[in-house]
């Protein structure tokens, strides 16, 4: 049968307006969609029928944080382009890319967006921000892991879920924390496959907020990205502790990448394009620097721009570029296309 995709379905067709769906003024409508699949959620955001879109396709802890309504609202002002949001695992949201059924994507996960651009499925890899993630336990935190290494820590919470003591709580849905989870047992040197099997490893199969939750209620450890993290404890969702909060094995990389419009002609290649330069802009990287600071006493996520250009802090940069850079650079020059000024200094 031959797939039709969500763009289509709703007559998305280079940024054209919405048939099939209601539009409802200035409204966040929440919508599920079956071509979407079970596990992502579709923001969409709407001012009127003859509004340009965009679909950007994203991860659940970048959307959970609120930071994207804020960057979403900006860029609409800005450049009169309405953005709709699907929010799902790392994995999930740059398979909807795949399928044409968004124009850009926000993710973290650079093995993956590596994967997503040599399938030739994506262009014009920018890297906008920087936080870290934190492994986040019960208050008393009965292994006793706060001040040790994430490593050091993963090999406490095994031996202490073997013994009956400990619980760990995975994302297991292939998003780019989960990516970065299993990364980390192996680092380890723990079998992350084996301890699939075992009673204290539990799969949650959900965005992170919710698995914040379950963490929570099971008095469990798990891996968290700061934002959320932040979020979820400040609204009393959650009271967990963040028990490990830094290091280079901890840092987490968002990038935003634009559907090729070699691979899906109908792509809002245009509009994803000037979503990205507004990402980079000094206007959206402020945006991403100062979201948090007053609620929470510190930002959510680092913008990232500007480090990358001046290298202000050595060791971060270093750390960065071994992470997240592909073949030492942003984007792999064979993954650009009519990208302009885009990579210039």
């Amino acid at each position: 049968m031959h797939h039709q995709t969500y763009r289509s379905q709703h007559g998305l067709a280079k940024g054209g307006s919405a048939r099939g769906i209601t539009l409802v003024q200035g409204i966040l409508v929440v919508v599920p969609i079956a071509a979407v699949a079970a596990a992502g959620i579709v923001y969409l955001h709407f001012s009127s029928s003859s509004i340009q879109r965009l679909i950007v396709s994203t991860t659940t802890s970048l959307y959970d944080t609120g930071l994207l309504e804020i960057v979403g609202d900006s860029f609409r002002k800005e450049q009169n382009i309405n953005v709709s949001f699907v929010a799902a695992g790392t994995g999930l949201a740059l398979q909807y890319a795949q399928r044409g059924d968004a124009d850009v994507v926000l993710v973290h996960s650079p093995s993956q967006e590596l994967a997503f651009m040599q399938a030739g499925d994506g262009v014009n890899r920018k890297i906008i921000a920087y936080n870290f993630f934190i492994i986040v336990g019960p208050v008393d935190d009965p292994v006793k892991v706060q001040g040790l290494s994430a490593l050091e820590a993963l090999n406490k919470i095994k031996q202490a879920g073997e013994a009956g003591t400990a619980v760990w709580v995975s994302r297991g849905d292939d998003s780019g924390t989960h990516t970065k989870e299993k990364a980390l047992w192996k680092a380890a040197k723990i079998n992350v496959t084996k301890i699939r099997e075992e009673p204290w490893y539990l799969e949650a199969g959900t965005g992170m907020g919710k698995t914040l939750q379950i963490a929570n209620e099971r008095e469990a450890y798990t891996l968290s990205d700061t934002g959320t993290y932040l979020k979820y404890f400040k609204d009393g969702l959650i009271s967990l502790e963040d028990l490990i909060t830094q290091g280079k094995d901890l840092l987490n990389v968002y990038s935003v990448i634009a559907e090729s419009p070699s691979k899906q002609a109908d792509v809002n290649f245009e509009g994803a394009m000037k979503f990205i330069r507004f990402l980079v802009s000094q206007e959206g990287q402020d945006l991403i620097g100062s979201y948090g600071k007053e609620e929470y006493g510190e930002p959510l996520f680092y913008p990232a721009v500007q480090l990358l250009k001046e290298n202000t802090i050595p060791e971060l940069l270093a750390w960065i570029q071994g992470y997240a850079y592909l073949n030492g650079s942003e984007c792999i020059p064979q993954y650009r296309y009519e990208e302009g000024t885009l990579y210039e200094t």
